[in-house]
């Protein structure tokens, strides 16, 4: 039996309930995993309040977790009992103390890295990557716009892109989250609630605009980021925590001849068991080696979910949000 939080309705975090749930046995291809850290991502946020009804109810939310392998299905070669290992999956299920999981969509944790280390970064560093690797190849030289760069996906990304060379601008909200902006590599900071950014772009690139902007705002920030873009700018647009985006009409690209993407991380990352296993290995090596950081993750017990999404709702905290089960 494992512990699980299940949900039964959309609403507030008072949904999330703790009940008994059965894990049983895996079958072939699966894994068995007694879960040693579980994130909470803001995916979480709009999978409860029902703003995305992706989760079959009753069911578990969690789209993400480390853990140790406790058994294997039939045909599974590539994990033995006793590995630490991390996933995401869409399958959700992860707010559990037990689960049976695919084993194609885990990947092993290196030695260097620590599971709580891992399971606060996972998700988060995949769309990193993703992000400055794939979406839009941050090259040497650019300036970039980073929304949220004390978040959790923001900090990383940062990181990323002075690694690959570029200059990078990134807003917060608080003199605290502007700091740790600093810290992460920003060569310039931008306080959203004092500062119109828009301006302040213009100020810092000498009227010419950003190469790129990465925003996971949304509706308050979509408008003004585009207006941000230099000429064949490019917006990605990888998230929604103000709200979604009213529709776009072409003609606002055009003018400048932007670009704009809405990227899923599980169709970069998750294309084939290699692309998993490639942006994997770059997370956590980027660990290993100390080029990429996080702070340590605020831990709540499993059983006090409902808590940790009212702080990650809150978006008070700089940083990640981890589940001990």
């Amino acid at each position: 039996m494992s512990l699980s939080i299940v949900m039964r309705e959309h609403g507030g975090p008072e949904v999330l309930t703790a009940a008994e749930t059965e894990t049983g046995k895996p079958g072939p291809g699966q894994i068995r995993l007694r879960q040693t850290a579980v994130a909470v991502n803001f995916h979480d946020i709009y999978v409860r309040t029902g703003l995305y009804r992706t989760l079959t109810l009753p069911g578990i939310p969690g789209l993400e977790a480390v853990g140790v392998v406790t058994d294997i299905g039939a045909g599974v070669t590539a994990f033995a009992s006793g590995d630490h290992v991390a996933y995401m999956t869409l399958g959700y299920g992860g707010y559990a103390t037990e689960r049976t999981l695919p084993a194609e969509l885990a990947v092993k944790v290196p030695a260097g890295v620590d599971d709580v280390t891992a399971a606060s970064v996972f998700l988060k560093g995949l769309t990193a990557e993703m992000l400055a690797c794939r979406v839009h190849p941050i090259k040497p030289g650019e300036t970039i716009l980073v929304h949220a760069a004390a978040g959790g996906v923001g900090n990383l990304l940062v990181q990323w892109a002075v690694k690959r060379g570029a200059t990078v601008i990134g807003t917060a909200g608080s003199a605290e989250k502007l700091d740790f902006a600093r810290q992460a590599g920003c060569t310039h900071v931008i306080n959203y609630r004092t500062e119109t950014f828009v301006d302040a772009i213009r100020d810092i690139t000498n009227g010419l605009g950003v190469d790129v902007v990465y925003d996971s705002v949304g509706r308050d920030t979509f408008k003004s980021s585009l207006a941000s873009l230099a000429r064949c700018g490019h917006l990605v647009n990888f998230g929604q925590s103000s709200g979604p985006v009213d529709p776009v009409a072409p003609a606002e690209l055009f003018a400048k001849s932007l670009t704009l993407s809405r990227p899923n991380v599980f169709h970069y990352a998750m294309k084939d068991r290699a692309t998993l296993e490639e942006i994997s290995a770059a997370l956590f090596q980027g660990f290993v080696e100390g080029w990429l950081t996080a702070p340590a993750p605020v831990q709540f017990p499993l059983a006090d979910a409902a808590d940790a999404h009212r702080l990650v709702e809150s978006r008070s905290v700089s940083g990640s949000v981890v589940l001990r089960p």
